[in-house]
């Protein structure tokens, strides 16, 4: 029987709860155990496959938002688990939630809507991101989730790290910090035979080199960046950690609502226009986000928090990145690259609104209901604009997890 829990999504606690399950089943083959702490004091753990000196490691929940990694992962150990060839010589491990305190705070089990989303949203600022946090800290500022997870890279040096994460809409994607040739074609018959878009255009590859739709290999250091004004670069992540051991990185993405409006690789008819005018607009949109948060900042004196850091932190990126959109030629000129970008562009001071309502509730401000009508419109409108459609749950963790099989299989070629 399979021990993925009930629930959509589960809490940190239920995967916990069957890693448990699955270590005790296989005593002989499975291990589980602490492999640090978090700022609040939350356990990490790691669930082991095998003993192999050749590893992969897969790492769930980086980005609080995004809950599909949980139930991927348990999904990959049962697999593991019941095909031997993948045991074959490899051992393989889980990190069960890279940040727990950011997962405490993201509440979505199961949303009906783009709005059921956001009310319960959260993701830290980035210095607070377990893989992003060496992007823009310095090594003795790094927060305890990070330096757990380099410990493991460390210790297992994978020839593999494979990071799960996802979207709120849009299409799937994967993000290399080198080539895996090979992965691009069952990447894209996986996902079209589970009806999920690939995004062709991503916006967080902007200026990448793809080795196939979707498959796109992060520039080398030093190259320039598509947007000059973002603080973090993957470059310095987490990611690239695995290459003092001679591995490598994929970033598996997954939507939870799907928009075909991101997998459509013709050419756009005017893309500098389109996206300087996108650039007015998160301006504007952010602006009005940050009227709401001056307004109620003196009755906000005192509070402080992740929630409030966390939509401080959004609405900081907004200038820049206009100004970016504005006033540099676009890294991609394709409908699918426009549309990602629209899709960006709604999304972060939908963010920062959503964050910025949850203190507001939790002080009874006068101005939530204000702030709540706004996050629920541009919900909608961010909805209806990208024609959302509901990615079932196991569609989802099948497509992750086909995905980074595959990228294991091919990853130990290119290694042998």
């Amino acid at each position: 029987m399979s021990l993925l829990p009930q629930l959509r999504y589960p809490t940190v606690t239920q995967l916990v709860s069957s890693a448990q399950a699955l270590a005790a089943q296989r005593a002989g083959l499975c291990v589980l155990r602490q492999v640090g702490v978090s700022r609040a004091g939350r356990p990490l753990h790691l669930l082991s496959v095998g003993d192999a000196r050749r590893a992969v490691l897969v790492v769930a929940g980086a980005h609080a938002n995004e809950p599909t990694g949980g139930p991927t992962l348990l999904a990959l150990a049962e697999r593991v688990l019941h095909e031997r060839e993948l045991r074959s010589g490899t051992s393989w491990h889980f990190l069960l939630c890279a940040d727990p305190d950011g997962a405490s705070l993201h509440r979505t089990p199961a949303p009906r809507s783009l709005f059921d989303y956001h009310l319960g949203f959260f993701r830290p600022a980035a210095e607070e991101q377990p893989e992003w946090s060496p992007s823009v800290l310095p090594p003795h500022r790094l927060p305890p989730e990070t330096r757990a997870l380099t410990r493991v890279i460390d210790e297992l040096r994978p020839y593999l790290q494979v990071t799960l994460h996802g979207t709120d809409l849009g299409g799937s994607w994967v993000q290399l910090t080198k080539d895996i040739p090979g992965l691009a074609e069952p990447f894209a018959k996986s996902a079209a035979e589970l009806h999920i878009p690939v995004e062709t255009g991503a916006s967080d590859a902007a200026g990448w080199a793809a080795s196939g739709p979707g498959v796109h290999v992060m520039p080398s250091p030093g190259a320039g960046a598509a947007y000059p004004s973002m603080p973090d670069d993957a470059r310095h992540s987490t990611w690239y950690h695995t290459h003092r051991y001679g591995g490598l990185t994929a970033v598996v993405e997954v939507p939870m609502w799907a928009s075909d409006l991101v997998d459509e690789p013709a050419p756009h008819p005017a893309p500098a226009a389109a996206i300087r005018r996108l650039g007015r607009r998160l301006l504007r949109d952010g602006l009005e986000v940050e009227r709401v948060l001056t307004e109620a900042l003196p009755r906000l004196e005192g509070v402080e928090g992740p929630l409030l850091r966390a939509a401080k932190w959004a609405l900081e990126l907004v200038p820049g990145l206009a100004a970016d959109w504005m006033h540099t030629p676009p890294a991609d000129d394709t409908m699918a690259y426009v549309g990602s970008v629209d899709a960006f562009g709604r999304r972060l001071p939908l963010r920062a609104a959503a964050m910025l309502l949850r203190v507001l509730q939790e002080g009874d401000d006068r101005a939530a209901p204000r702030l709540e009508r706004l996050v629920a419109t541009w919900s909608d409108a961010f909805a209806a604009r990208f024609r959302a459609r509901w990615v079932p749950l196991e569609h989802q963790v099948e497509h992750q997890s086909r995905t980074v099989v595959a990228a294991a299989l091919h990853a130990r070629e290119r290694a042998s």
